[in-house]
Order: structure tokens, then C-alpha cells, then sequence
């Protein structure tokens, strides 16, 4: 709190008062966690806990995405206004990461995740990938993998680029891009699907993520014999927020009126595919050897405010803030990764590239162009740490058509950088209200800001 008492004896006392308030919020969301975290992976490392023999065969790979997703909604995490038993489940069998950042936004926090690369080496166009970039479905198939990919595209291109792109089945919702992007047609509720080269006339009434999980279940059941990926691009819990089928309402809905109140619905309904997945693999004995990750690509969408850790926070999807940014991630491998694990080593979204080439034990690739993500494997099977010390993010959602600049920055939990110069300390200033002059650092905190500048010089 030493810090804290100095920062705030540069605040007039009324914007000092209300500043203690507010980052009251931000000591729990991120500090508080970390004495825990380090201690129980300490514990994993010294306690033997994991196999020593490894299952036979290449692990098969599920990736479960959830669309506006920010830290705060996961009772695991310590949120409390939605119900995710099953979230919480794969963090109890597997790992808990407390420090995963990703874009503001979904269609740059994508390409991050598919390629490997920072948003201003190939984030050209909102929802457009050029077909000359290869993703980890590319990666995969080239190891041998038969590919799966469900649920929002966002990637344009249609059948041309998912095959470019690396998947072998798919049943996909925006295909092309359409400007507005609701022109499409309806996302939930009746939706309109491009699956496997043709697009499906029978949705009438149907729910669009019981469609993709009838399609991601019978293409495990049809693959079980050799390793496969499944990418679930779940388009749960994102605008418009409507009734579920379970709900009264869904029968009168008209597939695009949104309101907020159905949210919480929308977030059971997200947590309740995931063992639809987990269960199956397990009916055909393939959960041992199989990796389930569970991300969301970005904040929680504007407007909603969640109650975490007794505090009310307020939604910041669209704005490069820890609200915007910060994100939940279990990974479940069983045999590898210790139960109940919780880490806070940094990742970002162009770290699962080279994880994933570790965790099938091939070479990352070298002929995807240069590529930024660093593996957080090590960690997976029981280091406390890997390479990575910080995150940079070039952001910058809708570059097309007026190509506006990036927005750079570098944090690592605590303290965050602008390439504007403004520094913050995120964990007492959550919101990013108090930049932090350069007169106010300590001699080690002006060394952190200093190896920022470094980074921010690197990546121009």
C-alpha cells in the first residue's frame, strides 16, 4: 500500500477519495490472487503430482471460445452474477491462468489466436484474413490431424479460405463478410449456416449453438480413430442477448431484438455445452488424451455490469483497458497438467501457436512468416513460469477503411504502457484514470517502465 499512499498524495482529496474506491476493486482483481497462484504451482512442481508416463499417440485438441467473455464472469475467477459450474469443472481438473489478455475486440483477438502474430503484421480489415496466412488449423493438419472448425467464421472467404486456412469440416455462421454484419442473417435463433459447401435449409425455429454441437459430436464420433482438432468458435454469450430455447420467450422471439437481462441465460447456456463436448470424449475413452482449452476472446460487452469479489464491475468490451482485455483460460490435459492448478505467468493470444506445436511435440513452424507467440507449455506440465515477462498488444478493431494507427501498449498485470507515454498501475488504478508521472516511480518501477519503452521501440 506504500505506493498507493504516494500516488495518492498527488490527487486533489476529492478525485483521491473516489480514486481509493474505485481501485479498491482492482487490488482484488489482480493482486490478491497472485501470493495464492505462485504457491500452488510451487506446489505442483514439488509435490510429484503428475504422471510420469505418457499416453501413447498424439492428444487430440478442443478449443472452446467464448465470445465476450471477459475475467470477471467465471465463478472460479470470482465472479457472481452468472452460473458456470462447468467452467469452474475444467479449472479444478486442470490449470487456472489469472493473466490472459487478448484485443478489445473479437476480429483482431482471432487472428492472434489463429496465426501467431501481432495484429499490425497481418490485422489488415475487420473480419477478413488474407488467405495467404496460415493458422493453427494449418499447423495441425500438416501434423496429421483431420480439422474441425464450428461456429462464427469472421474470416471471410466462405469455403475458399477455411480450406486455406487448414479445416477439413465445418459448419460456420459468416461466411463472407456483410456490411452491417446483422445482414447476414440472424445468428441465434433460425441462423443462416455455411456447413461443409452448402448452406443448411432446415433452420427454421433451431438454435444456432445445438446445431454446431450436433455437428462437433458426430465429427469426434466419426474421428475418434486418429487425432483430431475441434476450434469452437461459440458464439455464446455475444449480442443480441435473447432467450435461450429453454426460455418462454425463445418461441416469440424475433431473432435480433437484444436485451440485457437476458445475458445470464446466455452465459449458463455457453457453460452448458462444454460437457456435452467433455462427455462424449469420454464415452469413447479419448479424455485422457485429449487437451480441452477454454478461452473468451475478449471483454464483456459495454453495458453489462457483473459483481465479482463483491464489487460491481463495469463492462469494457471495445476499449484496450484490463476490462477489455483480461480474459479467462482453463486448460484441462489430464495426465500433464496437475488439478486445481493456478498460475499467473502472462499469455497472450499469440502464445498458442508454438504451445500447441509443443504440447503435439512438432517443430514450430518457420515458413508462417515471422511469428510472436511464446509457448506457455512449461507451465502446462509444471514449471512455474515460461519465457513470457510482458504483453504487447497493437490494437486498433476497424483499420479499414481509414487506417488509423495502432494503438500499442505493454503490461504484465501490474503496470501498463501507451506508446503515448501514459503508465499506469493497473492493479490500483483499474480504470486508467491516473497516469503515473515519471517523478512519483521508484527506482525498480522506472526500470519496468523503462524495459516498456524498449518493447514499444521493438515493435513499431
Amino acid at each position: 500500500m506504500k505506493q498507493l499512499n504516494i500516488f495518492i498524495k498527488f490527487l486533489p482529496v476529492k478525485k483521491a477519495v473516489t480514486y481509493c474506491m474505485a481501485t479498491a476493486l482492482a487490488v482484488l482483481f489482480t493482486a490478491c490472487s497472485k501470493t495464492d497462484s505462485l504457491k500452488q504451482v510451487s506446489s505442483v512442481v514439488s509435490s510429484g503430482t503428475l504422471t510420469s508416463s505418457r499416453l501413447t499417440g498424439k492428444p487430440n485438441i478442443v478449443f472452446f471460445i467464448g465470445d465476450d467473455v471477459g475475467y470477471e464472469v467465471p465463478t472460479v475467477d470470482g465472479g457472481q452474477s452468472y452460473n458456470t459450474p462447468n467452467i469452474d469443472a475444467l479449472a479444478a481438473s486442470g490449470i487456472r491462468f489469472t493473466q490472459t489478455y487478448g484485443a478489445a475486440d473479437c476480429s483482431p483477438s482471432r487472428f492472434m489466436l489463429l496465426t501467431g502474430k501481432y495484429s499490425y503484421r497481418n490485422y489488415t480489415e475487420w473480419g477478413v484474413m488474407k488467405t495467404s496466412e496460415r493458422t493453427i488449423g494449418n499447423m495441425l493438419k500438416d501434423a496429421g490431424y483431420t480439422t474441425c472448425y464450428a461456429g462464427k467464421w469472421q474470416l471471410d472467404g466462405s469455403a475458399a479460405s477455411v480450406s486455406a486456412f487448414g479445416w477439413d469440416k465445418y459448419s460456420i455462421w459468416l461466411d463472407y463478410k456483410t456490411e452491417p454484419e446483422a445482414s447476414y442473417g440472424f445468428k441465434y435463433k433460425s441462423p443462416r449456416i455455411f456447413q461443409d459447401g452448402a448452406y443448411l435449409t432446415n433452420t427454421l425455429n433451431k438454435y444456432s449453438p445445438d446445431i454446431y454441437m450436433d455437428y462437433m459430436l458426430k465429427f469426434i464420433d466419426d474421428n475418434q480413430q486418429k487425432p483430431f482438432v475441434v476450434y469452437y468458435s461459440c458464439p455464446l454469450p455475444h449480442k443480441p442477448f435473447g432467450p435461450v430455447p429453454s426460455d418462454p420467450d425463445f418461441a416469440s422471439w424475433d431473432g435480433a431484438s437484444s436485451d440485457d437481462r437476458k445475458f445470464p441465460g446466455l452465459v449458463q447456456y455457453m457453460d452448458s455445452q462444454i460437457p456435452m463436448l467433455t462427455n462424449k470424449l469420454q464415452s469413447l475413452g479419448l479424455d485422457q488424451n485429449t487437451v480441452f482449452i477454454y478461452i473468451g476472446d475478449n471483454g464483456t460487452p459495454k453495458g453489462i455490469v457483473s459483481r465479482f469479489n463483491g464489487y460491481d464491475v463495469p463492462a469494457d468490451k471495445g476499449r484496450p483497458t484490463t476490462y477489455g482485455t483480461h480474459v479467462p483460460l482453463m486448460v484441462k490435459w489430464p495426465g500433464h497438467i496437475a488439478p486445481g492448478t493456478v498460475t499467473n505467468q502472462l499469455v497472450d493470444f499469440t502464445d498458442f501457436m508454438p504451445t500447441l506445436a509443443n504440447i503435439v511435440d512438432i517443430p514450430v513452424p518457420t515458413t508462417y512468416g515471422v511469428l510472436d507467440g511464446k509457448s506457455f507449455y512449461p507451465v502446462l506440465t509444471g514449471s512455474p513460469s515460461s519465457e513470457r515477462t510482458e504483453v504487447f498488444l497493437a490494437y486498433n478493431p476497424f483499420i479499414a477503411p481509414n487506417h488509423d494507427p495502432f494503438i500499442r501498449m505493454v503490461l504484465n498485470g501490474v503496470y501498463k504502457l501507451y506508446d503515448d507515454g501514459r503508465f499506469y498501475n493497473t492493479v490500483y488504478d483499474v480504470l486508467e484514470t491516473h497516469p503515473l508521472p515519471d517523478s512519483v516511480l521508484t527506482k525498480q518501477v522506472g526500470l519496468t517502465k523503462r524495459s516498456f519503452e524498449k518493447v514499444l521501440e521493438e515493435e513499431k
